[in-house]
């Protein structure tokens, strides 16, 4: 290809041609608007600091939630019906699990602040962007520092580290510390200290 090429004010994409009709959410219209506006005024605000009210609302809109389970303010779950956590896991401030479909989350995970889960993209090669959907599963143990993003298709191995700001885009095996963008082994966790 030549440099002309690349320039050409033509543009490669046909947004207008977008169709996502094939991809489905899990459950109808009306649930996901009532979704919206309990997540806006219940889970995501500063203001109301309940977290054992908003897993009541996770759990009534369909996510697998375990015990001991704390959630932070200005947390975003796109889909909980697509949602799994196990037990005694932290979630932290403005995470956002972008869950277009499952996310699954072992137990005594921590989620730091800001990271952000994302199951979506598009396909760039295609004029039409076509939407691109692969779950992600986190193991028992493990922690996503913050601001850490974690790329759809991507299972973090059980007691795994993501080091802060990485962006995983492959796999991580179980007890290996991760870090920069792309993410890169970066040395293996320890046992802890009891």
């Amino acid at each position: 290809m030549t440099e002309n090429e690349y320039e050409s004010q033509e543009s490669w994409l046909d947004l207008s041609a977008y169709d996502n009709s094939d991809y489905d959410p899990g459950r109808g219209t009306l649930t996901r608007t009532l979704w919206y506006f309990c997540s806006l005024l219940f889970v995501e605000s500063v203001w109301f600091p309940f977290g054992g009210c908003k897993l009541f609302l996770l759990r009534i809109f369909g996510a697998k939630i375990g015990t001991g389970v704390t959630i932070r303010s200005n947390v975003r779950v796109k889909y909980p019906w697509l949602l799994e956590v196990g037990d005694h896991c932290w979630i932290g401030q403005d995470v956002w699990i972008d869950n277009l479909v499952p996310v699954k989350i072992g137990s005594h995970v921590c989620i730091s602040q800001r990271a952000y889960l994302c199951t979506g993209s598009h396909d760039h090669r295609k004029r039409t962007f076509d939407l691109l959907t692969g779950p992600i599963s986190i193991g028992n143990g493990a922690w996503v520092g913050a601001v850490a993003i974690l790329l759809q298709n991507v299972s973090i191995g059980p007691n795994a580290l993501v080091a802060s700001g990485s962006i995983v885009v492959s796999d991580v095996p179980a007890g290996a510390i991760v870090g920069g963008n792309p993410a890169k082994p970066i040395g293996k966790r320890e046992r802890p200290i009891a």
